[in-house]
């Protein structure tokens, strides 16, 4: 029997990083394409795992996906992506997530999906 009461977890500000394999996500799409294509696969992505439809992309992170021209995509990127609450009161949506790089990662070996602390 289900419950009547549901906690949206939608409605939690949280943050947490992910590593994305653009790689596979834009398979078969011609060279000029391909950075746009995978900006709009990063947004993607954000909206599926955080459940907001608004997603903001940060402009070091578009550098980092473009930083190797349109053609040359890196394969995977470490995303932190943080479900924020909307401040602007005309917005439809409560809440918005921002997408941003971590900075530094040499190796994706064994790194999983983690909580990071507001804080930070």
């Amino acid at each position: 029997m289900v419950s009547d009461k549901k906690r949206s977890a939608i409605s939690q500000v949280v943050t947490r990083e992910y590593t994305i394999n653009l790689h596979k996500r834009i398979h078969g799409i011609g060279f000029k394409r391909r950075a746009p294509r995978a900006i709009k696969e990063i947004r993607k992505f954000a909206e599926k795992m955080m459940g907001t439809p608004d997603v903001r992309v940060d402009t070091r992170l578009n550098k980092h996906v473009w930083h190797k021209g349109v053609k040359n995509v890196p394969f995977r990127v470490r995303i932190r992506l943080a479900r924020k609450r909307n401040e602007d009161e005309d917005s439809i949506h409560k809440l918005y997530t921002l997408v941003t790089v971590v900075e530094g990662v040499e190796n994706f070996k064994g790194l999983l999906t983690q909580n990071v602390d507001v804080d930070e």
